[in-house]
């Protein structure tokens, strides 16, 4: 089973636009593909950005519904040290996660805020994740 982490703004994006590439690749966590991997951090994140910001009120109950799946079959872990590998500080929270968990991608819709690979977690965008799912027998 591969292990994510899903950065914030794919499960925003997933939520906002449900036909979109972040919503096909949340689609494999429903159909037990991934295992989305979260730490205490990692979830306030979530419920601060997905049930809190006013563009996503109108879609609360979707937001609530995307929480309640990642709650039910992700693996929860705490990590045991502090990285310092984005520049932005919120953001080593998702790479401190990965590390926890052993992670195999993290997925972003921000690549310029997850410059880094880190150890065997690979940062990929949700179009990449998706061609990478696809294999050798995609279209080129």
């Amino acid at each position: 089973m591969i292990r994510v982490v899903f950065d914030t703004s794919v499960l925003y994006s997933a939520i906002l636009k449900p036909k979109s590439l972040p919503a096909a690749v949340f689609d494999f966590v429903t159909s037990g593909l991934l295992i989305p991997c979260v730490s205490p951090a990692v979830l306030a994140e979530y419920r601060d950005v997905l049930l809190e910001r006013p563009a996503l009120r109108p879609y609360a109950r979707q937001a609530q519904h995307v929480l309640d799946i990642v709650a039910s079959v992700a693996l929860e872990v705490t990590p045991s040290q502090r990285l310092r590998i984005s520049d932005h500080e919120s953001d080593n929270r998702f790479y401190e996660c990965a590390d926890a968990a052993s992670a195999d991608y993290i997925i972003t819709g921000n690549l310029k805020h997850f410059k880094y690979s880190h150890k065997n977690t690979q940062v990929v965008s949700p179009r990449q994740f998706m061609e990478l799912m696809a294999g050798p027998h995609r279209e080129k």
